[in-house]
C-alpha cells in the first residue's frame, strides 16, 4: 500500500477541519456555562496538544515532516527530535487516549445538561453534529485518510494496534 514521505495539503486540511470543527463545537457550547469554563476547556485543549507535539511527535516518523494533522513538522519547531522507537514501543491503551475523548465528552455532557435545564434548538444540532464529527468524521479522517498512508503504521503504531484490536 502506498504510504506518504509527506502528506498532501488536502488531506493536512480536511484532518485539521474535523479536530478544529470538535474544538470550536466544543468551545461554543461549554461557553453556555460562563467565560470561566470556556477559559478552562482551552487550556485543557491547548494542553493537551502541547502534549502530543511534545511527548508523541518528537518519537514518530513524521517528526519535521507533514503528518496527516502537519504536527510533525509543527513539533520540530519546538522540540526536539525523539528516539523513533519509544514510539513504536508505546503501550497505548483505552484508558491512556480518556484526555482524547474527553474533548468531546465535556461538551456532548454539557450540552445534554443544558437541554434537560433549557432546551435550545441551537444546542441540539450542534450536538448532533459534535457526535457525528466525533465518531463519523474523525473514523473517516483515521481510516481514509491518516493511518491509510502512515509510514508511521507500517513501522509499528501503538494506536493502529490498540483499534485494530
Amino acid at each position: 500500500m502506498e504510504t506518504f514521505e509527506n502528506y498532501p495539503c488536502k488531506i493536512i486540511f480536511i484532518s485539521n477541519l474535523v479536530s478544529i470543527s470538535i474544538y470550536l463545537i466544543g468551545a461554543f457550547i461549554i461557553y453556555q456555562l460562563g467565560i470561566i469554563w470556556l477559559l478552562l476547556y482551552l487550556i485543557y485543549i491547548l494542553g493537551f496538544e502541547i502534549r502530543l507535539l511534545k511527548k508523541s511527535c518528537p518519537n514518530c516518523y513524521y517528526y519535521g515532516k507533514f503528518c496527516a494533522f502537519g504536527k510533525g513538522k509543527i513539533s520540530s519547531l519546538f522540540f526536539k527530535k525523539g528516539n523513533p522507537e519509544k514510539f513504536i514501543q508505546k503501550k497505548i491503551t483505552w484508558k491512556a487516549i480518556l484526555p482524547d475523548f474527553l474533548i468531546s465528552l465535556i461538551p456532548f455532557v454539557v450540552g445534554i445538561i443544558l437541554l434537560i435545564v433549557n432546551f435550545n434548538w441551537l444546542i441540539l444540532i450542534l450536538i448532533i453534529i459534535l457526535v457525528i464529527l466525533t465518531t463519523a468524521g474523525s473514523g473517516f479522517v483515521r481510516s481514509s485518510l491518516a493511518c491509510k498512508f502512515c509510514k508511521q503504521r507500517e513501522i509499528g503504531c501503538p494506536a493502529e494496534k490498540l483499534f485494530r484490536k
